[in-house]
């Protein structure tokens, strides 16, 4: 305050002080990151601008108030749920029955689980939470080790960002004004391509894996678990052909989602505990709030962003750079990959979302392609160590020591790295169905 006089002088150097130097020393000594970008903003404006500082807390308020952002805490709920009502456990045991009997068959499992159950939570550390539990103690009675198995965990969770209905796809349709629609049919095929990455890289892992005393289920029993895990397999594919046929928004679906389950925990499964109720729906409120005020935040520092003009000097920065159009997507992925690894990824995607897309436009990148590498390139970061929030997020789901995954990732990440060159090499992989 006693130095306002000088810092009113610095023209764009007051971004550096406040949105890089104060982030930066914030994050490092653990505050909150919703406290961070809205401490940091209103530094900015009080100190080094004539704007009311009342501003942000507008800007905060229309940044939560997308109606989009109401799918959050009824998709969080819904994957609450399906961990309760023993839908998760369903499926996962099924396609053990499939695949248990091959090399590396549980890892598959694991890399298909996370597929399909990803799509319905919306909440990754819900995802790895469901997954873990069923997989784990069979896993390392075959001789799999915690970090080999941590460190695969971890990589599913970067693997199945785009997966819909992702909270990640609805705040990117929320803050950049893409189709929902069209990001829940174009996040399907990327995910599949870097998964099968990661199944290139378990498969030659466990070549030598001894099989001698494992039993391969009987055909019949297969057909038993497959018609007990039936609705549960349906359920994703019900919430994407909704929205994607337009029978239902993707705020409205996850309450049909949440109505499914419900029935289904309570008639068929038969797994519904109603004294857990309360607590879910605390979690799930608690969860939605963290969410919802970090999207708060972030908007109103994106909003000082853009005020400052330092959004439009980024886009004409960023319309020079060599390369042109693979230049920039280039710079995108590594900008987001460490981003994703500082900030987390909704922070990171709402705050640099509405500045980069349409930088995007100008040099005709279709939206859903750049959203689709702005995820992948995120959620990398994300889940990369020994930053990336995302992997010690797995660590304390497995109980593992975080040293323990560190070595073997590299392996899954590098295969990760290259399935997101194939995504940004090839449009066709992200929009090819829309």
């Amino acid at each position: 305050w006693l130095i306002k006089p000088y810092l009113q002088g610095l023209g764009y150097l007051n971004l550096v002080i406040f949105f890089v130097l104060i982030v930066g020393v914030s994050v490092l000594t653990s505050v909150p990151i919703a406290f961070t970008f809205a401490l940091a903003t209103l530094g900015y404006l009080a100190l080094t601008t004539r704007v009311p500082v009342m501003t942000l807390v507008g800007r905060m308020d229309e940044g939560m108030s997308h109606l989009m952002l109401l799918a959050i805490p009824t998709f969080i709920f819904l994957g609450l749920l399906l961990e309760m009502t023993g839908m998760a456990r369903a499926m996962v045991q099924f396609l053990a029955s499939l695949l248990g009997h091959v090399k590396g068959g549980l890892s598959y499992v694991l890399i298909g689980a996370m597929y399909l159950v990803s799509g319905i939570s919306g909440s990754k550390a819900a995802d790895m939470a469901a997954i873990a539990p069923a997989l784990f103690p069979e896993m390392t009675k075959r001789g799999a080790k915690e970090g080999e198995l941590v460190a695969l965990l971890s990589a599913t969770g970067a693997q199945t960002e785009t997966i819909p209905p992702s909270i990640v796809l609805i705040t990117i349709g929320s803050v950049a004004s893409v189709s929902i629609a069209a990001l829940f049919t174009g996040g399907m095929l990327p995910a599949l391509v870097l998964g099968i990455g990661l199944c290139v890289v378990v498969g030659w892992r466990n070549r030598h894996e001894d099989l001698s005393n494992i039993v391969r289920i009987p055909a019949k029993e297969a057909l038993k678990l497959f018609l007990i895990a039936l609705p549960a397999l349906a359920l994703p594919f019900v919430i994407r052909a909704a929205v994607v046929k337009g029978v239902a928004t993707a705020t409205e679906v996850s309450t049909i989602g949440i109505v499914y389950a419900m029935i289904a925990g309570l008639v068929i499964y038969r797994q519904f505990d109603w004294r857990k109720l309360y607590p879910m729906l605390v979690d799930t409120a608690v969860l939605s709030g963290a969410i919802l005020i970090i999207i708060g935040a972030a908007s109103g520092m994106a909003w000082a962003l853009t005020q400052s003009g330092f959004s439009r000097e980024l886009a004409q920065f960023m319309q020079t750079l060599p390369g042109g159009r693979m230049g920039f997507l280039i710079v995108s992925v590594i900008a987001f990959i460490i981003l994703g690894s500082l900030l987390e990824g909704i922070p990171a995607i709402v705050l640099f979302g509405p500045l980069l897309f349409p930088i995007a436009r100008v040099m005709e990148v279709h939206d859903v392609h750049y959203a689709m590498i702005v995820i992948l390139s995120m959620g990398l970061g994300l889940f990369a160590p020994p930053f990336g929030v995302g992997y010690y997020t797995a660590c304390a789901i497995a109980r593992v020591n975080p040293d323990e995954g560190i070595r073997p990732i590299w392996g899954y990440m590098l295969a990760l790295l290259i399935g997101l060159v194939f995504v940004v090499a090839f449009p066709w992989i992200s929009i090819g169905f829309l």
